[in-house]
């Protein structure tokens, strides 16, 4: 009787997977009592086929139990003495390895990896083929286990020379850039020309090496190329190196132009999040996340960038639950664990914080932004000993570039007595790079403790020519109120409200060079007071201030539906 049998392989054909469910549980049951409903291969054929069912419905649980019933009825068969062609049966049964990875695949989902790990490694190493070494090597590698990694990484290449992701994933190992191409290269000899390969290898070897300079110059020579130009893997790649080095200008510009190649992209989207945040582009954060994707197509990325839209829209709690899902698909995302460390540093929950900060740090020591989070959080606790220790250890793990020197100087100026130290050392930062702005404004701001007010502004100056920011304006208009150049220091607090009218520092400084001449001339000002109606400086504060509540209306019924929709799930 293979009517049924064919009933259920034609509605599995067909993608209708409850309907293979409700069938298959009831004729499974009845085999048990009339074992001639089905033949052998069909009876087991049917648990594959109900298995596969439940993994397209997601029910990774009970698909893993029905893969394992259909390996246990295949072992039993085959282990019968009573059967009579063990071999002829053998041959028309699923091979092991295809339903292994399945129930692989089942414990990956359900977030078992080491299960998953097992899983695969029960398959001679004879019987291996890419697809199981591709996916041992990346377990090998979440879980830390870099040489079998490597090992498994090597032989998919050997089998699929062109496997780019395992390549990738050797660079990120360590293993050198010459050793990869010569394992690509050695499948991919009759190819033709395949320079740009070779380009895409070495661009790659740079960039796990933390050789950023190289990395962006590879990267970009690819990207001037006609054939290779506007290619969303290679301008992530580029936008991260840029990143990683801590020119987050260019990062940003390259990022938005992968944005806009493909609004759904998942690798960079975190990244690119991190940058809007940090240039306050909130409504351009907000537009990061398309209306059309749904709650169950959220990668790690994802729910990182919408956590960067709470976190700079100030609902602390709302974002720490999205970077904590994101921790959950992820546990190793770097981006997710120094968000999730630097908003509960804002909440001050400064010992959660360092925990976050250095978990990032143990996955990727060589990222600057654990250990500049473990230096806030150890300052906040006033633990300047600790703060000093870590900024110390950056330097060396980092290499002494001014982001790093600058690090090691913002501790040293917490205490008096080391603050000549500092002094020296962002002279060092600046000698290396001089329009390194978090140098400058450190220099300046010691040269005013100093009452080197004449050094500071010379500082200022030189930078406000070479890169003008509001902030340089900002300082600069301070230091010239203090020497009694109020007109120049006018001036240079237009620029900066031109630049950012909502900078309060500046609208300050403003209205304090305001009171001072009023004292003057206090007449004159009422009189333009009564014209204009009253000081509107603090108005404008308040007006922007109602500007941002205003914002902020605007998108919380989209958070709302958000919740509505998590919580559905």
């Amino acid at each position: 009787m293979t009517g049924l049998f064919d009933q259920i392989k034609l509605l599995f054909e067909q993608q209708l997977y409850t309907n293979v469910v409700s069938l298959a549980n009831l004729v499974l049951s009845v085999s048990e009592h009339n074992p001639d409903i089905l033949t052998v291969p069909a009876k087991f054929q049917t648990y594959v086929y109900y298995g596969d069912s439940l993994f397209y419905l997601g029910q990774y649980r009970k698909a893993e139990g029905m893969y394992r019933k259909a390996l246990q009825f295949k072992k039993s068969l085959l282990k019968s003495k009573g059967t009579a062609k063990p071999q002829d049966n053998q041959k028309e049964l699923m091979p092991d390895i295809d339903i292994k990875y399945q129930i692989h695949v089942c414990h990956v989902n359900l977030k078992q990896n080491h299960q998953a790990i097992v899983v695969l490694q029960s398959i001679p190493g004879k019987l291996r083929n890419a697809k199981i070494n591709m996916a041992l090597a990346k377990l090998y590698q979440q879980g830390g286990m870099e040489r079998s990694a490597i090992t498994s990484y090597k032989e998919v290449l050997r089998e699929c020379p062109l496997a780019l992701e395992a390549a990738e994933g050797l660079l990120s190992l360590g293993v050198k850039g010459i050793e990869v191409n010569a394992l690509v290269l050695e499948g991919t000899s009759n190819f033709g020309n395949m320079d740009w390969l070779n380009s895409w290898i070495k661009a790659h070897s740079h960039l796990h090496n933390r050789e950023y300079n190289q990395a962006v110059s590879t990267f970009r020579q690819l990207d001037d190329r006609s054939s290779l130009r506007d290619n969303l893997n290679l301008l992530v790649a580029m936008g991260e190196s840029y990143y990683y080095s801590g020119d987050h200008k260019n990062a940003l510009i390259v990022l938005q132009r992968a944005h806009a190649l493909d609004p759904y992209m998942q690798r960079g989207l975190d990244v690119l999040a991190a940058l809007l945040s940090k240039e306050h582009k909130h409504k351009e954060l907000e537009k990061l996340i398309s209306p059309s994707i749904t709650v169950s197509e959220y990668g790690p990325e994802t729910w990182i960038a919408m956590a960067y839209f709470l976190y700079a829209t100030k609902k602390n709690s709302k974002a720490a639950y999205f970077a904590q899902k994101a921790c959950f698909l992820s546990p190793r995302n770097v981006e997710a664990l120094i968000l999730k460390g630097a908003i509960l540093l804002d909440l001050k929950k400064f010992q959660d914080a360092v925990v976050h900060f250095r978990e990032a740090m143990q996955v990727s020591p060589h990222r600057y932004e654990p250990h500049r989070g473990l230096v806030d959080c150890y300052i906040a606790m006033h633990r300047l000993r600790e703060a000093l220790t870590i900024a110390s250890n950056a330097c060396k793990q980092l290499g002494q570039n001014p982001r790093a020197l600058t690090l090691y100087a913002s501790v040293l100026m917490k205490d008096p007595v080391t603050v000549c130290k500092a002094k020296s050392i962002l002279e060092k930062a600046l000698a290396q790079d001089e329009m390194y702005l978090p140098a400058v404004y450190l220099l300046a701001e010691i040269y005013e403790q100093e009452m080197a007010l004449e050094s500071a502004i010379s500082l200022l100056e030189k930078q406000v020519e070479l890169q003008p920011t509001c902030k340089l304006h900002q300082m600069l208009g301070d230091l010239l109120a203090r020497v009694h150049e109020e007109e120049k220091a006018l001036d240079h607090y237009s620029i900066a409200l031109n630049l950012d009218p909502n900078n309060r520092r500046a609208l300050e400084g403003m209205h304090r060079i305001d009171n001072s001449s009023s004292k003057l001339d206090t007449s004159y000002y009422m009189t333009v007071g009564e014209e204009e109606g009253g000081d509107t400086t603090y108005e404008r504060i308040a007006d922007s201030e109602n500007e941002g509540e205003a914002d902020e209306s605007e998108t919380e019924a989209v958070w709302s539906d958000m919740d509505l929709e998590l919580n559905s799930q």
